[in-house]
């Protein structure tokens, strides 16, 4: 196995609070590489008293420099942001790496690259905005202008998961500070150490101390929840599971907060009989298993079109051989392990299910790996068949290297099939038909649906779920209106 790299950072992944690193009071947990299982950290664990500590920081911040910086001027630092995560590139791919166990090159050539993106897009998003004006004439002819302007939230809480840490932690950050907050920033305990990279990239780029603050430790009973509880804390941006969601919108609901959830999702694809069946295989298997298919977008649900089914699943069963597990600073490695032991025992649980009821086309189970790598967390590409729609596997996301494929004869069907779901986050549209393509896209129940393609994003337009995959929109406008007050000063005056 190749030699890793590590990252610039200090054995303890501590708090980053007020522009300093703070102290631990000594509640750690070891960080393990899930490509090895070995340690390479550890994680300082923080609580309600870290979380108020962050608070007063960032009221300070909010209150002092920050709060009387412009517009103009919070952007062009943001910009100084993007251009210190380029230079830094390959310190937070190390970093992303050790915490995660993903292919290098993936982080490099396009995850870590996208984190920069955000906020340049950002930036010049809220530098285009301008506030309106509206002018109207009362009742008794007086005239009246109302300007609706947008003002900072306060102090908002990020909390982000482990499957893309710094790519989702900058696309929550980046509108929040172009729109003037202060955050307080809860990374997953797996995978801290790009938040803390950040942090100091900020400081690194001449935000004020208190603007960005970074708490560690665990959800539940931990700094999460302490995040979600504080009265100060006024909106809570949360990407995770939905069973999370669920459990902060209870506790944030005290407090009447703003909230914006990306959720899970159980995505569909729909095949249909003129698709371009290359070019479907293909990407079907990049939906599915694309960052070990610990995606929110990941493919697990692929319908197609019965006198093309037989050969799609043959041709994607072949496909998924193709991608190799193996050492993540290899450059032809296409597959990383999933995140934790836990995680890769669930989805041999979700795979002996499948086996009992289905038939298993690829994979299903755990690879063989070289020296170096037998005590990581692999699980090998998984094509099922032959469940029934109420199967757990069919129903349940299992967030792994794993796609269940069943035939249609109608479009109806197809669309009957993939709507019945809980979730409703992405779908895909295989088709060489561009009415046909709209018509489905259309009536696929998704907050997101590709045509022909996957996981192409312009950060422009809205991203989110519906039905149990999210609330609110994040991207774009939808972003800085989020993480903004609109008010309205309305000034009459009359003629002298």
């Amino acid at each position: 196995m190749k030699a890793m790299p590590t990252a610039t950072v200090p054995e303890v992944r501590r708090h980053f609070i007020g522009g300093r690193w703070f102290e631990e009071t000594g509640k750690t947990r070891p960080l393990r590489n899930p490509a090895t299982g070995m340690v390479h950290g550890r994680l300082a664990l923080g609580g309600e008293a870290e979380v108020e500590a962050a608070v007063r920081a960032a009221r300070a911040a909010l209150e002092g420099p920050w709060g009387r910086m412009t517009l103009a001027a919070r952007c062009d630092l943001l910009d100084k942001v993007a251009d210190q995560l380029l230079e830094r590139l390959e310190d937070l791919v190390a970093a992303e790496v050790g915490d995660t166990g993903k292919p290098a090159h993936e982080a490099r050539s396009w995850e870590l690259p996208r984190a920069a993106a955000n906020f340049r897009a950002f930036a010049a998003l809220a530098r285009s905005r301008a506030d309106e004006v509206f002018r109207m004439r009362s009742a008794d002819g007086l005239e009246v202008m109302n300007t609706v302007l947008r003002a900072p939230i306060g102090v908002v809480g990020l909390i982000v998961p482990w499957n893309l840490p710094l790519l989702l932690l900058t696309f929550k950050a980046a509108p929040a500070l172009a729109m003037g907050n202060v955050i307080i920033a809860k990374p997953s305990e797996e995978t801290p150490t790009t938040a803390c990279l950040l942090a100091e990239i900020m400081a690194e780029a001449g935000l004020p101390d208190g603007v960005f603050n970074v708490v560690h430790g665990l959800g539940a009973g931990g700094a999460g929840e302490a995040l979600v509880r504080h009265p100060e804390v006024r909106a809570i941006a949360f990407t995770g599971e939905s069973a999370t969601g669920r459990s902060i919108m209870a506790t944030a609901s005290h407090g009447l907060k703003a909230l914006s959830f990306e959720l899970g999702g159980k995505n569909a694809a729909i095949v249909l009989e003129d698709a371009d069946l290359e070019a479907a295989v293909a990407g079907t298997a990049r939906s599915a298993f694309l960052n070990t298919g610990q995606v929110c977008l990941c493919t697990e649900r692929v319908y197609v079109a019965r006198p093309l089914y037989e050969t799609f699943v043959a041709r994607l069963a072949e496909e998924a051989s193709r991608w190799v597990p193996g050492d993540p600073w290899q450059l032809g490695t296409r597959l990383g392990p999933v995140i934790s032991e836990g995680q890769r025992e669930r989805i041999r649980r979700y795979a002996a299910l499948a086996a009992e009821s289905g038939t298993v086309r690829a994979g299903g189970v755990v690879p063989v790996m070289s020296e170096g790598l037998e005590g990581g967390w692999w699980f090998a590409p998984t094509v099922w068949t032959d469940l029934g729609e109420d199967h757990p596997c069919v129903r349940e996301e299992v967030f792994g290297p794993v796609c269940h494929v069943a035939p249609f004869d109608t479009e109806e069907d197809a669309l009957k099939m993939a709507n019945a779901s809980p979730y409703g986050l992405a779908g895909v549209v295989w088709t060489r038909d561009l009415e046909r393509a709209m018509r489905v896209s259309r009536r696929l129940e998704a907050g997101l649906t590709w045509v022909n393609s996957w996981y192409l994003r312009d950060l422009r337009t809205p991203f989110g779920g519906v039905k149990a995959s999210g609330i609110g929109r994040e991207g774009g406008v939808w972003s800085l209106d989020f993480f903004s007050e609109t008010r309205t000063i309305c000034v009459p005056w009359d003629e002298s």
